[in-house]
C-alpha cells in the first residue's frame, strides 16, 4: 500500500511493515467514574466488538516506462498495466441496523473485494455505500445480524490532555488497544489529504491501524484513525485521526445522495498571524482572515465582509485558515452554520447557509498532487478570465511550484483553459512536464510542473 509523506514520513497505516518501538504511553487517572483501581477492561468490553478488520484483493493500475526500442522494432507495449494487491486495515462499525461500517477511503481504494471480520470471527463481504478521497473515508455495509455499534461523542468538545484510546489490526493483529491523550486539534497543513483537521494523538497506532477507533474513555467514538508522523513511517507517539463529527457530516451526505456534496462559504483569505493582527490592531491572535468575499457567496448574504476574522464553527474554534475551509468543505452544501466572527474589535455570531461547490471551486491535487495546498476557483480576476487561485498554504507542494494568492491560470502548456474542468482535461492528457501560463497583476509568468 502506498505510503503519504509530510514533514517527515507521513506514513498511511494500512500497509505491513517492521516498524520502531511504541513511544511511552500516558498515564492513566487515579480514578475513573468513582474506581480506586481504574481499568478500561470493562470499557473495551463493549467496545471493541464495534471495531472490525478489513482485508482488501484487486488489481491496481501501474503505470510502465515506455521502452523506445518496443516502438522500433514494432512491438509497442501498453503504457499501463494491472498488477495484484490485497491489503489489511480496520473499521468502525457505527450503525448497527443497518450494518454501516466506515473507514478509510485508502484502505479501499481499487479494491474488487473487501471482507470484514468480527470480533467473534463472522466474516463478511461487504458492499461499499460510497466514498470520499480528498478527506480519506469511505463507507461500506455488511448483512449480519447482532451487529455491535459504536456510540458517537461530540468531537467538538475534546480537549487537548483528554485521554484516547485507539482499537484496531496493527500487523493484522485483531483488536490491539493502546492508549494515550489528546496532543492538539485541528492539525492541517500536513498534505495528508486534500482537506485536513485532524486530531493528534499520542496514543500508539502503527501499520493496519487506518480505520479503526479512537475512542474516550466513556467508549464514545471521537476520530477514525488515518496516519502517522514519522521518520522511519513507524509509531513515534505522533498519530492523527479524522474528528467523528467530520466523520458523520461526511457520511450523512453519503446515505443521502450517495456522494459528497460540498459547502461552500465564498471567501479567499489566510491564517491571521501576528503581523496582520498587529497592523489592523485585532485583539485575536488566530483564525481564517477574510481577505476577499465572492460576490454572491454565502459569505456575501450573510453580512461577511473583508477584514473579518473568522475564529469559530459552530463555537469550536479554528486556528487556521485551512481548518476553516476543511470543516466548511465536510459539513456540506444547504446545511446552516454558526460562525464566531472578530470584527471592529468585538464578537459576533453569524448563521450561514452554506452553498455548493460543484465544479466552480476544489482543491488543486485533484487536478495534479503538485498542486496540492492551493484551492482553485473558475472565475475571473481583473478581467482575466481562467483558474483563479483563492489560496496557498504556506510550504506546501503548490507554494514550492510558486503559485501565489491572486493568480488567474490562463494557459495549460500554450492551450487557452475558461474553466477548472478545462485544466483538469488538459493535465490529465499530458504524459511530460506541464507549464502553466499565469497571469499575475499586470505581470504573465509561466511555472513549470514536473
Amino acid at each position: 500500500m502506498k505510503l503519504k509523506h509530510s514533514l517527515l514520513t507521513a506514513a498511511i497505516l494500512s500497509t505491513s511493515l517492521l516498524l520502531s518501538p511504541n513511544a511511552a504511553l500516558a498515564k492513566l487517572p487515579m480514578a475513573v467514574d468513582g474506581q480506586t483501581m481504574p481499568t478500561l477492561a470493562p470499557m473495551l468490553e463493549r467496545v471493541t466488538p464495534g471495531v472490525v478488520s478489513i482485508q482488501v484483493t484487486g488489481a491496481k493500475e501501474v503505470r510502465r516506462r515506455v521502452d523506445p526500442f518496443d516502438y522500433f522494432f514494432g512491438n509497442p507495449q501498453p503504457r499501463s498495466q494491472k498488477r495484484p494487491f490485497s491489503g489489511l486495515g480496520s473499521g468502525v462499525i457505527i450503525n448497527a441496523d443497518e450494518g454501516y461500517v466506515v473507514t478509510n477511503n485508502h484502505v479501499i481504494a481499487d479494491a474488487e473485494k473487501i471482507i470484514v471480520t468480527l470480533e467473534d470471527g463472522r466474516e463478511f463481504e461487504a458492499k461499499l455505500v460510497g466514498t470520499d478521497k480528498e478527506s480519506d473515508i469511505a463507507l461500506l455495509e455488511i448483512d449480519g445480524e447482532n451487529l455491535t455499534e459504536i456510540k458517537l461523542a461530540d468531537s467538538d468538545k475534546l480537549r487537548v490532555g483528554d485521554f484516547s484510546v485507539a482499537i484496531g489490526n496493527p500487523f493484522g493483529l485483531s483488536h490491539t488497544v493502546t492508549s494515550g491523550i489528546i496532543s492538539a486539534l485541528g492539525r492541517s497543513g500536513l498534505n495528508i489529504e486534500g482537506y485536513e483537521d485532524f486530531i493528534q494523538t499520542d496514543a500508539a497506532i502503527n501499520q493496519g491501524n487506518s480505520g479503526g477507533a479512537l475512542v474516550n474513555l466513556r467508549g464514545e467514538l471521537i476520530g477514525i484513525n488515518t496516519a502517522i508522523l514519522g521518520a522511519s513511517g513507524g509509531n513515534v507517539g505522533i498519530g492523527f485521526a479524522i474528528p467523528s463529527n467530520m466523520m458523520k457530516n461526511l457520511v450523512d451526505q453519503i446515505v443521502e445522495f450517495g456522494q459528497v456534496r460540498r459547502g461552500s462559504l465564498g471567501i479567499e483569505g489566510r491564517t491571521l498571524d501576528a503581523g496582520i493582527a498587529k497592523a489592523q490592531g485585532f485583539d485575536v491572535k488566530q483564525g481564517a482572515y477574510v481577505a476577499r468575499v465572492i460576490k454572491d457567496s454565502a459569505a456575501a448574504e450573510a453580512g461577511i465582509l473583508a477584514n473579518d476574522v473568522i475564529i469559530s464553527v459552530n463555537g469550536g474554534n479554528i486556528q487556521s485558515f485551512a481548518e476553516l475551509a476543511s470543516k466548511i468543505a465536510t459539513i456540506g452544501e444547504g446545511r446552516t452554520v454558526e460562525l464566531g466572527v472578530y470584527r471592529d474589535g468585538k464578537r459576533r455570531t453569524i448563521e450561514v447557509t452554506l452553498k455548493g461547490q460543484g465544479e466552480a471551486q476544489a482543491p488543486a491535487d485533484r487536478i495534479h498532487p503538485m498542486l496540492r495546498g492551493a484551492v482553485l476557483e473558475s472565475g475571473e480576476r481583473n478581467g482575466n478570465k481562467g483558474v483563479v487561485v483563492t489560496s496557498v498554504e504556506p510550504r506546501s507542494p503548490a507554494a514550492r511550484v510558486g503559485l501565489e494568492e491572486g493568480d488567474v491560470i490562463m494557459q495549460v502548456n500554450r492551450k487557452r483553459v475558461d474553466s477548472i474542468r478545462d485544466m483538469s482535461n488538459l493535465i490529465e492528457d499530458i504524459q511530460g512536464n506541464i507549464v502553466l501560463g499565469i497571469k499575475r497583476g499586470r505581470d504573465s509568468v509561466f511555472l513549470l510542473i514536473q
